[in-house]
C-alpha cells in the first residue's frame, strides 16, 4: 500500500484540531535528531542515544539539582536497580523520567493508562 492510498479517505482533522497540533510555532526539528553521548553511570562508561530535547531536559534537570547530567542519570540508574532491579530499555526510561519532569513542573502528573 502506498501513502496516498492510505491517506484516502482519511482527513487529518479526524486525528488532530487546532489546540492539539504538536507541531507548535517555531517547531525546531533540530530537537527530534537523536545524538549519542558517552556518559559515566555509576562509575560504567556507556553510550546514550537520545533525541536532543531529552538533552536538554537532563540539562535542565541537572541544574535544577545543581549537579551534572552524568549525575542525574546516575541516580536514575542506581535507583531503577535499587527499586525494580534494572530496566531493559534505559533510553527509553531515561525518556518516560524527562517527560514525568516536564509534566510535574506544568503541575501536571503522569498517570498509566487503565488496561
Amino acid at each position: 500500500m502506498n501513502l496516498d492510498t492510505a491517506r484516502e479517505g482519511w482527513e487529518p482533522t479526524q486525528c488532530l484540531n487546532a489546540r492539539g497540533d504538536p507541531f507548535i510555532e517555531n517547531f525546531n526539528m533540530s530537537l527530534a535528531q537523536p545524538h549519542a553521548r558517552s556518559v559515566r553511570l555509576n562509575g560504567l562508561a556507556t553510550c546514550l542515544r537520545l533525541e536532543e530535547v531529552y538533552w536538554n531536559i537532563l540539562s535542565e534537570m541537572a541544574r535544577f539539582n545543581d549537579c551534572s547530567i552524568n549525575a542525574v542519570l546516575s541516580y536514575v540508574d542506581r535507583e531503577v536497580h535499587l527499586r525494580y532491579g534494572g530496566v531493559k530499555n534505559f533510553s527509553g526510561l531515561i525518556r518516560v523520567v524527562c517527560v514525568a519532569h516536564v509534566l510535574s513542573a506544568e503541575g501536571l502528573r503522569l498517570t498509566p493508562s487503565p488496561t
